[in-house]
């Protein structure tokens, strides 16, 4: 049971909301939730810093990022995908 786990990584989709670091951005990811009292879904975010080898993502820009070995103290992540561009 334990190998069927292995090899697999977690991967995420995002908005980038900076991209102001040398091949690091910043990608707020969301999901919902229900409330547990009054039963409301809520809109709950997270914030993420990804590695971005070739710097090509900018503000806005919709992308798949997945998780990777420890790059620095706050980065876990690395951009795989951009799935949309920013207009």
């Amino acid at each position: 049971m334990a190998t069927a786990a292995r090899g697999t990584r977690k991967t995420k989709e995002g908005v980038v909301v900076s991209a102001k670091m040398d091949k690091t951005v910043v990608v707020r990811v969301e999901r919902l939730t229900r409330h547990p009292v009054y039963k409301r879904v809520l809109r709950r975010s997270a914030t993420f810093k990804a590695h971005d080898d070739t710097n090509d993502c900018h503000e806005g820009d919709r992308v798949v990022i997945t998780e990777c070995r420890p790059l620095s103290k706050d980065k876990s992540w690395r951009v795989t995908q951009v799935v949309s561009r920013a207009r």
